[in-house]
């Protein structure tokens, strides 16, 4: 497996990732990402000059997952968006490996700090179909994954539950915010603060 560049001139690529994009977001997205031509619009979108895009490809060219990042913070925090992998290839590391490259990428970068939205809209977790106010901070204390929700394959990753907007997709729909320090945190003086 080789991760590399997406380039908006990797028709081959697009084509793939618009296939196994689709299918991974049918039945779990109010957001219509279950749409080829949304999916190509995020893609076409990951192109801008403060994205990341980045792709897993085996021997022969074909696209095993896809990756971006968008950059927020003036560059000290990047927002994960998309993680995507095709479906016969999920569960092999495949995920993982693109967001070790991810954090690379975005440390050379110069960002401290990448986060996540994990939106909730199927009842995976136990935060979902429920009004978590007002004790939000008990409920997601308690979480729990019902139905292989991603939260957790992030904390394998990494990353931390930081938040949850309740509601943010409607009524018991809420968005999990995970995040993780992946640079050297520093003063304004240049000299590392732990």
């Amino acid at each position: 497996m080789q991760i590399i560049d997406l380039t908006c001139d990797n028709k081959a690529a697009i084509a793939q990732i618009i296939d196994f994009f689709v299918a991974a977001f049918e039945g779990r997205s109010s957001k219509n990402f279950a749409n080829r031509e949304n999916a190509l619009e995020e893609i076409q979108d990951s192109f801008a000059s403060d994205r990341i895009s980045r792709i897993a490809i085996d021997e022969n060219g074909t696209v095993l997952g896809w990756i971006g990042a968008i950059q927020h913070y003036e560059g000290h925090a990047w927002e994960l968006h998309p993680l995507v992998v095709r479906g016969d290839r999920q569960r092999q590391g495949v995920g993982k490996a693109l967001v070790a490259d991810l954090e690379a990428q975005v440390r050379q970068r110069g960002g401290t700090t990448i986060y996540i939205g994990t939106d909730d809209e199927s009842g995976e977790t136990s935060l979902s179909g429920i009004d978590l106010y007002p004790n939000v901070w008990e409920h997601l204390a308690q979480i729990k994954n019902l139905r292989h929700h991603p939260y957790e394959f992030y904390q394998k990753q990494g990353y931390v539950i930081v938040g949850v907007i309740p509601d943010a997709n409607g009524f018991g729909k809420p968005d999990i915010l995970m995040a993780k320090r992946i640079g050297e945190p520093y003063s304004p003086l240049g000299q590392h603060l732990f």
